[in-house]
């Protein structure tokens, strides 16, 4: 079955998703992920296994293989998906989320609030090496501070993603960051330094453009701060105390525990504190079905695995309150399972190998090559709909071409991290889009325009691959 397909064969599959995807939202909009989308993706499927069973690129059971491998690599993401659906619950019941928007809408001067959140998420990216845990975290608080503050959601969710995609993308401490180096064959460090001249660059121009439509939009449909100060206040008990549930967090974070364990065990610190401080909103939850201690624990449970809605007083405000615990992450596990096995599909039958070659053939010079590296990081992102296999699959097929041409490592390893790693989170059926969607309640849609660092990235690597600026070359011996 090692036949390669043709490349308008190839070209097929991908032609269909894509045009199902945009029916699928043109019709659904934002609820285009909630069954419509999945139901493209397996279309999708079928027609690239059909295409492969017929025309032999492909056995069933070679088929069936590809799925396995990669559902199996997705496990641990899942696992994620679901302790960060816990997590919203359980912070947000405890009273930890609410704490930190009474608390930000004080500190926080709205004409430098979107720039301010992304550094803040920046800085905590930077040292947790995640940007799923640190916008799992503070960015839900910020989403919540920026809603109060009168800002578009959309504006608010990309100077989240924007801060933590950029702390995660130089932190050594990101697994990104680490598969890039390595699948490229570059010293970490080297890596990182290197990434520097692009990176450094359009974080500065994505903070200049917060830091504008900050002054833009201030006082442009402020919401009444002080009555959401006061209501949440009325609402939840909100104890100086609350803040050790995220500063253990830090804590765990800082001392590298594993992601999982450091999601777990913030959530139980935030039933914990459910338990004391919120006693009568764990009866609210509960209801009246049991009393005493059953009723408390009805009420925990509730919260990290399905959904709560509380009356704040503030119609927009109970929005922001309400949670949808493990429960609210099926939707987008459903979504993966389906992206995972498109991309599995693709692979398998060598579909993607093909529209691979007809790529390179198009490499004539540096800027068409980093184009060409840049072009399929994202192109891969939107098949294979898996961030570390894109990474891992743009640093695989490049290798050798930058290798031949003259051209050192980190070269194509930061191209790879420009590319592939940021740009995951800018489509709707990835797993990064779906993640991060579901956990700031913002659809991909909506904060895509908004996300400049982003799609920034890939545009200035090009750029200054043009200019050719610190283009570094094999020594030749």
């Amino acid at each position: 079955m090692d036949k390669l397909p043709k490349l308008w064969v190839a070209c097929v599959p991908l032609a269909l998703l894509v045009a199902l995807i945009a029916c699928v939202v043109a019709v659904f909009g934002d609820e285009s992920l909630t069954g419509a989308s999945q139901v493209a993706l397996l279309v999708a499927t079928a027609v690239c296994v059909t295409i492969g069973l017929f025309c032999k690129y492909i056995s069933w059971d070679d088929f069936e293989k590809a799925v396995a491998d990669k559902v199996a690599n997705i496990s641990s993401a899942i696992i994620i998906l679901l302790l960060i659906g816990a997590l919203g619950g359980a912070w947000m019941v405890s009273g930890v989320v609410p704490m930190l928007i009474y608390y930000g809408l004080e500190i926080l001067h709205p004409s430098w609030f979107l720039v301010s959140a992304c550094l803040i998420c920046a800085v905590v990216s930077l040292m947790t090496g995640s940007s799923w845990t640190t916008i799992a975290t503070i960015g839900v608080a910020l989403i919540g501070i920026g809603q109060a503050l009168g800002f578009s959601e959309g504006w608010v969710a990309g100077a989240i993603i924007s801060g933590a995609y950029f702390g995660d993308k130089i932190s050594p401490l990101s697994d990104t960051t680490v598969l890039a180096a390595s699948s490229a064959g570059t010293p970490l460090f080297t890596h990182i330094r290197y990434m520097m001249y692009t990176t450094v660059p359009t974080f500065t121009i994505t903070l200049l453009i917060f830091a504008a439509m900050g002054f833009v939009q201030n006082g442009a449909g402020h919401s009444d701060i002080e009555s959401v100060r006061n209501a949440l206040a009325n609402t939840f008990n909100l104890s100086p105390w609350l803040f050790l549930v995220p500063l253990l967090t830090v804590c765990m974070i800082a001392r590298r525990m594993p992601s999982l364990v450091v999601l777990f065990l913030a959530c139980l610190l935030a039933c914990f504190a459910a338990v004391v401080a919120q006693d009568n909103l764990l009866e609210q939850i509960a209801g009246d079905e049991c009393q005493g201690v059953a009723q408390r624990f009805r009420g925990v449970m509730v919260s990290v695995y399905g959904s709560t809605s509380l009356d704040t007083g503030i119609p927009s405000l109970n929005d922001l309150v309400a949670t949808r615990g493990m429960s609210g992450m099926m939707s987008t596990i459903w979504l993966i399972l389906c992206a995972t096995i498109f991309g599995a599909a693709m692979t398998a039958t060598r579909m993607i190998d093909s529209i691979m070659k007809a790529i390179l053939l198009l490499v004539r010079n540096t800027v068409s090559l980093v184009a060409s590296t840049a072009f399929v990081g994202f192109f891969l992102n939107v098949v294979c709909a898996d961030q570390y296999l894109s990474i891992v699959l743009t640093s695989s097929m490049f290798q050798s071409t930058y290798q031949n041409r003259g051209y050192e490592a980190c070269l194509l390893s930061r191209t790879t991290e420009d590319s592939a790693t940021v740009t995951s989170v800018l489509i709707p059926w990835n797993t990064c889009g779906m993640t991060q969607s579901s956990v700031l309640g913002v659809s991909t849609i909506a904060y895509l325009p908004y996300c400049f660092f982003n799609y920034l990235s890939p545009i200035t690597t090009v750029v200054i691959a043009s200019l050719g600026y610190k283009i570094r070359r094999l020594v030749q011996k």
